[in-house]
């Protein structure tokens, strides 16, 4: 029997608990890939805690190699201004992670998948090996997206971090041999805006079984959302919900609740919730979102800044749950407005097309049915995990 090729992994962060879209796609692709083509070795900071998921580790790849997580708080950011790196790869950075990798490296992999373009910092150089760089989002758009909603000196922390992403993404992305997007629209983007000429597509996926359809019924009265609320561009989608949107919903239907579903909301967010008096709950992190967002009626994305491809649209599809969302929400995702989501960009746009999935029921089973249909044709992790092998396979 021919020996599998070896393929080396390399992760910036431990990828468990699934708490963040990034780690929900790599560990979906992985997990979709093991047994195939590729005896899997996962390289990755780990916890004190790591023996708590060691099943599901096994589940992802043949071989966990690790080093120390080493905690980045607060005044390790603030310091990290200073550097030249953007403070995300600066905050990545690890001798011993880079000694680990090293080793790995030394041992001859036949294929280097790096996953996020700011764990570059942990790679030496790749000479010889066949290179695969996994970015999830573009970076510096997000960084620019950001600064074009702030102002002060905010606006100006982030046009400077903007600048240095886009020079360490120039420079890191052409290092590697073929480049992975996560939609067509990043594919065109990153080709214009680096040169990149060897840019493989992979579609965003979901497990259909795990997020099993479940149509809604009975009067709308909930509204979820679901993510992860350390996220700038998460709280920044809140804060428009709580400012441009919930007045006009609360002034057609005094019944609506609304359900923030992720982990570490900040204090003053909810807070402020709490002055305003708005019936909202926020459960900050949950070991499974399933039943929260199955509490909801419709599930919202109200994203004003990001990039990428946003799982959680997924997710809420899946579970049968209609979906009213931003472009920016939905964007680089193969769903039809209007027939898989709603879509809304501004506040009274928002509130209208979220009142109105409340209030018609087959309404909401209409647009749940076609979503989820969809998915099914198209977005199993299964079909993802195919695509992203024949990437390494052809690399």
């Amino acid at each position: 029997m021919t020996p599998r090729r070896r393929l080396l992994f390399v992760s910036p962060r431990f990828l468990f608990p699934l708490d963040e879209g990034g780690k929900i796609r790599t560990t979906g692709i992985l997990r979709a890939m093991k047994g195939g083509a590729f005896e899997i070795t996962l390289a990755s900071p780990a916890p004190a805690g790591m023996a708590d998921h060691q099943e599901a580790i096994g589940s992802i790849c043949d071989r966990f190699v690790s080093w120390p997580k080493r905690p980045v708080g607060r005044a390790a950011k603030m310091l990290a201004l200073g550097s030249r790196l953007p403070v995300s790869a600066a905050s990545d950075r690890s001798a011993a992670g880079t000694r680990v990798v090293a080793a790995e490296l030394q041992d001859g992999p036949d294929v280097v998948v790096v996953d996020f373009p700011q764990a570059a910092v942990l790679t030496p150089s790749l000479s010889g090996t066949r290179s695969i760089m996994f970015t999830h989002n573009l970076e510096a758009e997000i960084l620019e997206r950001h600064a074009q909603m702030a102002d002060g000196v905010r606006r100006l922390v982030w046009r400077s971090q903007a600048r240095k992403m886009e020079a360490f993404e120039r420079a890191v992305l052409r290092r590697f041999d073929t480049v992975v997007a996560v939609s067509a629209r990043d594919g065109r983007a990153l080709r214009e805006r680096f040169g990149l000429e060897r840019v493989a597509l992979i579609d965003t996926g979901v497990d259909l079984d795990y997020y099993t359809f479940e149509p809604p019924s009975g009067p709308g009265r909930t509204i979820v959302f679901s993510g992860a609320m350390d996220s700038r561009s998460n709280i920044d989608g809140i804060e428009f919900l709580m400012e441009q949107v919930w007045p006009r919903i609360a002034a057609d239907r005094a019944d609506i609740r609304m359900l923030v579903v992720g982990r570490n909301p900040p204090p003053a967010l909810v807070a402020r919730a709490r002055r305003m008096d708005l019936p909202w709950e926020f459960t900050g992190f949950v070991d499974d979102i399933r039943p929260w967002v199955r509490r909801g009626d419709v599930s919202v994305i109200p994203l004003r800044v990001g990039s990428g491809t946003r799982l959680k649209a997924f997710e809420a599809m899946a579970l049968g749950r209609p979906v009213v969302s931003t472009a920016l929400g939905m964007e680089g995702l193969s769903v039809a407005p209007g027939t898989h989501f709603l879509a809304a960009e501004d506040g009274e746009a928002f509130a209208r097309e979220t009142l109105r999935l409340l209030t018609d029921t087959e309404l909401r089973r209409t647009i749940a049915t076609a979503a989820r249909s969809l998915l099914e044709e198209r977005f199993s992790w299964t079909q993802v995990g195919r695509q992203f092998e024949q990437i390494c396979l052809n690399t």
